[in-house]
């Protein structure tokens, strides 16, 4: 049973940085994911941040772009996403995301939610100015 599971975040101050983790497990036959990170506030959809191919290609969102940084673990699945300069409009709950796949990915922005199979339960990030 494939398990997805968040850790790191928490409460900073405006311009600080947090770094979230998410590890992957319970499919070793799997050798190639999509991963990626999605965060939601209540009231509104939840949204692709970052994806990270299995080829090693990473899309962000345009308003993360230069203040988050994804990187993988080169010998296990985790994932981690590296946040500077975080503001209020960060504030969010941040969710992880894998699908099995080998695709690459073109588009200029994270692909959808639906494209993934598992996820976490979320890890909460609170920005105060």
């Amino acid at each position: 049973q494939v398990q997805v599971k968040e850790f790191g975040g928490g409460s900073v101050e405006a311009g600080g940085s947090l770094r979230l983790s998410c590890v992957v497990s319970g499919a070793p036959w799997e050798r190639y994911w999509l991963l990626s990170w999605f965060r939601q506030v209540p009231g509104k959809e939840r949204e692709g941040v970052a994806v990270l191919t299995a080829d090693g290609h990473i899309v962000y969102k345009h308003s993360v772009k230069g203040r988050f940084a994804v990187s993988k673990d080169s010998t296990e699945n985790i994932l981690h996403l590296h946040m500077n300069n975080l503001q209020p409009e960060d504030s969010a709950m941040y969710y992880c995301a894998a699908e099995p796949s080998r695709a690459t990915m073109t588009a200029a922005t994270p692909p959808p939610e639906r494209l993934f199979k598992y996820w976490g339960e979320g890890t909460e990030v609170s920005v105060s100015s």
